[in-house]
């Protein structure tokens, strides 16, 4: 307040203006407030008056434009104390992957990953302490210049993390379910595009408290169905059109009962190798490793671990679950654990371990290594680029790359995972449903058996861009199959990624008879959005709508609008608006609007059916 430079002519001159932009920025104290308590600070004499405590950067920003302040530290007498904090600006997306430093001082995630460039090195100032508990610093020339972290560029897309996260959560819902996991890796290069891992609290939330993806190793269950069939194709034991007599749908080894699925009951009785890989069966699959590995277990289990199924990723995020592929000379091997091993059991694979064993399939054997970070940035400026890392150049033969490749594409076109199907573009994978063991008591507790289900695969089939997995954990509303769990989450993300690249548009459909998808529309005014979509010449599908407001979905040709109710004195849910609808909508409810960013608003600040307190700040980021 008292410096030399500042005059009373300037101090004067400008008190008002100052004053003014003081309450219209923090709308805590009127304009005549603001100037009582300058006029009375400089009246003293005193040398530092403090106007507010943790000011964002924004503010900062505009702080530093005011009469007065805009003269600087010596002429205007302003001075701040910078106090850096690392947030999460996308709210829960991503949350446990983008990490964060936790209570204990464990830091998970990219920030546990690239903590020390995050970090910086800290300054070193003198500070003295005045009345009030207010420190200012001293100038000794002394002092140690902080220097700024550095900016770590990750491989996630905003918009595809909303749509998987958003997805899974939809699905754990209405499965009921404990917990699941949802990865979108791109194919070529490995970058992880999208990774959510929610689990259900015990205030019936789903929330990100633990990494599934990369952390939980499981029996994958059918999906491992991939590697046996690679196996035995490797060593020219079998063929797709062999056949295989599956019987009733049961085999036993050593008195162990093995059975198939219920898709068709009686069994699935002679089929061909391609056929049973389509069904899923676990009696083709134990009788043909069986078969041609009896006595020859390592050789089986040899051609797993070169196609890199027993070895950590090796990703640089902490806590990676540790494959396990049992051997020969292990302790625990039976005389079931062949034919068990052949349909995914008694083994032990992360989500991310098996997604990347399919992405080496999509890539046409070339196996990479899964990417979360793609630069580190200093002011701007990329100092480094993370090239995409080959963990095996070639896990096995084109020629079985090719079978495989259309044993995965006709899963979807004719077996197990048909409800995938669609006439825009191919899907090509694999659909897994396994018990889980409670290590206590076994696949069965309580005369219940726990479920996981899962899909993985990739699409455009015919010329791979991503690859995706999606797996739920005890679903319990009497639904457990891959199919009907995991496959809607793929599908609903396929869906909205092939929409809106117009690259895998042209990929996905050369040569066919295209059938229009609607568009993404933001939800907004029913009237409005009625305009639109009448100009555009698409259809609308309207239903009993009541609302002014609608929640927009696209589904196949038509874009369906349903009704947004606001009640009075409750915090409307405004995701998926644009502002231009969202701000007056909030207004008229009494809030003080913030926006971040551009586009659609993915969340709020204020959680939708939170009664409203008048004046209250809602700040809605964008994207």
């Amino acid at each position: 307040m008292k410096t030399e430079a500042l005059t009373d002519d300037i101090f004067n001159e400008n008190i008002d203006s100052l004053a003014y932009n003081l309450s219209n920025l923090f709308h805590d104290k009127s304009k005549q407030d603001y100037k009582r308590d300058l006029l009375s600070a400089r009246y003293r004499g005193s040398r530092y008056h403090l106007i507010r405590r943790n000011v964002n950067y924004l503010q900062l920003k505009e702080l530093k434009k005011f009469p007065i302040f805009r003269l600087g530290q010596y002429k205007g007498g302003f001075i701040y104390k910078e106090e850096h904090k690392r947030i999460h600006p996308f709210m829960s997306l991503a949350y446990r992957t983008i990490g964060n430093l936790n209570k204990s001082g464990n830091i998970v995630g990219i920030e546990g990953a690239y903590n020390d460039e995050l970090n910086g090195v800290q300054g070193v100032r003198r500070m003295q302490k005045l009345s009030g508990n207010i420190w200012i610093p001293v100038s000794d020339g002394n002092e140690i210049d902080p220097q700024h972290g550095k900016d770590i560029i990750t491989t996630i897309d905003v918009n595809l993390q909303d749509v998987a996260q958003t997805a899974l959560e939809k699905q754990l819902r209405d499965h009921n379910a404990s917990h699941g996991t949802v990865v979108l890796m791109e194919v070529e290069t490995g970058e992880i595009k999208a990774i959510a891992n929610l689990a259900l609290d015990k205030n019936g939330h789903y929330i990100e408290d633990y990494n599934y993806a990369i952390g939980e190793s499981t029996e994958p269950g059918s999906t491992f169905k991939l590697a046996t069939i690679m196996v035995a194709l490797e060593d020219k034991y079998i063929d797709l059109n062999d056949s295989i007599d599956t019987g009733n749908g049961s085999v036993k080894f050593y008195g162990h009962l093995i059975k198939d699925s219920n898709y068709k009951r009686g069994g699935h009785g002679k089929i061909t190798v391609r056929q049973a890989f389509e069904v899923s069966s676990n009696v083709a699959m134990a009788k043909l490793i069986t078969k041609y590995y009896y006595d020859k277990e390592k050789k089986f289990v040899d051609r797993l671990y070169r196609m890199n199924l027993n070895q950590r990723l090796g990703v640089e995020l902490v806590g990676e679950g540790k494959p396990y592929i049992k051997y020969p000379d292990d302790t625990l091997w039976s005389g079931i654990t062949l034919p068990q091993m052949a349909y995914g059991y008694e083994v032990q694979l992360t989500p991310l371990q098996i997604l990347t064993f399919y992405n080496a399939v999509a890539n046409n054997g070339k196996m990479v290594k899964p990417k979360f970070v793609k630069a580190i940035r200093f002011h701007g400026e990329i100092i480094k680029r993370f090239k995409t890392e080959i963990i095996n150049p070639s896990i096995c033969s084109r020629s079985t790359i090719k079978k495989v490749k259309e044993l995965l594409e006709g899963v979807v076109e004719n077996g197990t995972a048909m409800n995938l199907k669609n006439s825009h573009y191919k899907i090509a994978g694999k659909t897994g449903t396994a018990q889980i063991a409670n290590k206590k008591h076994g696949y069965r507790y309580k005369n219940k058996i726990t479920y996981q289900a899962s899909f993985v695969g990739y699409f455009p089939a015919n010329k791979p861009k991503y690859s995706c997995i999606v797996v739920v954990n005890a679903p319990s509303n009497q639904e457990y199959y891959g199919n009907r769990v995991a496959g809607p989450v793929f599908k609903e993300i396929s869906d909205k990624v092939y929409a809106t690249s117009l690259d895998l548009f042209e990929t996905g459909n050369k040569g066919q008879n295209i059938k229009v998808m609607a568009p993404y529309s933001k939800n907004g005014y029913l009237n409005d959005l009625k305009e639109v979509i009448t100009d555009l010449g698409l259809r609308a599908e309207t239903k009993n709508i009541k609302s002014p407001l609608v929640v927009t979905t696209a589904k196949d040709s038509v874009i369906e609008l349903n009704n947004r109710f606001v009640k009075t004195g409750i915090v409307p849910n405004v995701k998926g608006m644009g502002l231009k609808d969202a701000i007056p909508i909030l207004e008229m409810q009494g809030l003080y609007v913030v926006s971040k960013g551009r586009g659609s608003i993915i969340s709020q600040s204020i959680s939708p059916g939170t009664k409203i307190r008048k004046g209250e700040e809602i700040v809605l980021q964008l994207i």
